[in-house]
């Protein structure tokens, strides 16, 4: 079982003049959740090496079992500071696809013509797409015959409400909720910060970082 998990290579939030990237627990989560479940996992990101952390993910308030797991283990340290660039994945060589959020995605996996591409390669050829938070985002120039991916399918990712608690409703590129909406996704929600995580057919989504565990055992469900 081989799951290819994609992280942003995307480091400004807008033009706040503070720091984004991905969010560690939507990494370490999963991480660890695929890794312990015997899977292979390969990390990528669109420029490789050193993709960039949210600060933000990485408060004293922000640490779970599974981020302070990751803190300790060098192996998984080692992984995440040499991710492989983008363009040199096929996703015949993986049997599913992750992407953990923070907001770095917002701006560069969400435009980017190689994880559009990627996506559709996966879905296409049959294999399970996850998406939790952010990343969400990441679909809304994804096809799946003609049509948006999220078209008629139940959805869920970052709220307009939690966007709203953080303060970043008008610094992003566009609201996941409304975008997904938009497309004709069939979006749905649970409270702020609760884990929610929804699958249809061989999409995943999950709404928020408390959601990404939870993502990433409804992919494990979907593979052989």
């Amino acid at each position: 079982m081989k799951i290819l998990m994609v992280l942003t290579s995307h480091d400004q939030l807008g033009n706040t003049g503070r720091k984004t990237g991905f969010w560690l627990e939507e990494f370490a989560a999963p991480y660890f959740t695929f890794l312990d479940a015997g899977a292979a996992v390969t990390v990528a990101s669109p420029k490789g090496g050193q993709p960039p952390l949210d600060p933000v993910s990485d408060t004293p308030e922000g640490q779970t079992e599974l981020t302070q797991r990751f803190k300790q283990d060098s192996a998984a340290q080692k992984v995440l500071a040499n991710t492989v660039r983008l363009p040199d994945v096929k996703a015949a060589d993986y049997d599913a696809i992750f992407y953990p959020g923070g907001h770095g995605p917002m701006w560069d996996l969400a435009e980017d013509p190689r994880s559009i591409a990627l996506i559709e390669d996966f879905y296409n050829s049959g294999k399970p797409v996850a998406a939790v938070c952010h990343a969400p985002g990441v679909l809304h120039r994804v096809q799946f015959q003609g049509q948006p991916i999220v078209k008629g399918k139940r959805v869920t990712g970052f709220t307009n409400g939690e966007e709203e608690a953080v303060q970043l409703t008008t610094i992003v590129p566009f609201l996941v909720e409304d975008e997904l909406k938009r497309l004709g996704g069939l979006f749905e929600k649970e409270a702020n910060w609760v884990p929610f995580v929804i699958t249809d057919g061989r999409l995943v989504t999950g709404q928020n970082p408390a959601s990404s565990q939870a993502g990433a055992k409804a992919l494990l469900k979907l593979l052989p």
